[in-house]
């Protein structure tokens, strides 16, 4: 075993027991934590896939923003047993229905995934997730919708601050 393969198993293990714990978590802070090591095992997988910008732009946008965003709402909402809502039959069945779609779909996939036994993806190859070609196409290729989106970006931003500024 190389040690690719072995990095690459440690860090599904991680993911899997990770996932596992952000669904049978009571606490809700506990889920959210256990969401960022979740997120951090899925960076790790596209580090070994040879796509550093998309594990960099997981770790600062979903480990980083939207999870301290999920953690501070959760931290602000006064989550008590008394402020629960009482479950009723028909959100118990609802429930159950989904969940088992969702594992009719997992297990549809794993058998159509028996077909790929016996290839390797290849890692530490090629140059398609590297940073420097997205810059190159980006730069080249789109730099006028880049541009427009930076001018649409900067007007969402002058439009909040105008809709948040208080009236004196």
């Amino acid at each position: 075993m190389s040690a690719t393969e072995i990095i690459f198993w440690i860090l599904s293990v991680l993911a899997l027991v990770s996932g596992l714990m952000v669904i049978f978590s009571k606490n809700p802070v506990y889920s959210v934590l256990w969401l960022i090591s979740l997120f951090f095992a899925i960076s790790g997988h596209y580090i070994l896939m040879n796509a550093q910008f998309l594990a960099i732009v997981n770790i600062i946008v979903y480990a980083g923003a939207i999870m301290v965003l999920f953690l501070f709402v959760i931290m602000l909402m006064n989550l008590s047993a008394t402020a629960e809502p009482k479950k009723k039959v028909w959100m118990k069945f609802t429930g159950v229905i989904s969940g088992g779609l969702l594992l009719w779909i997992l297990l549809s996939v794993v058998r159509s995934s028996i077909d790929m036994r016996g290839k390797i993806a290849e890692v530490k190859t090629g140059d398609i997730g590297l940073v420097e070609n997205l810059g190159k196409v980006l730069f080249t290729e789109y730099a006028v919708p880049f541009e427009i989106c930076s001018v649409l970006f900067l007007s969402a931003m002058v439009g909040a601050v105008v809709i948040g500024k208080k009236e004196e």
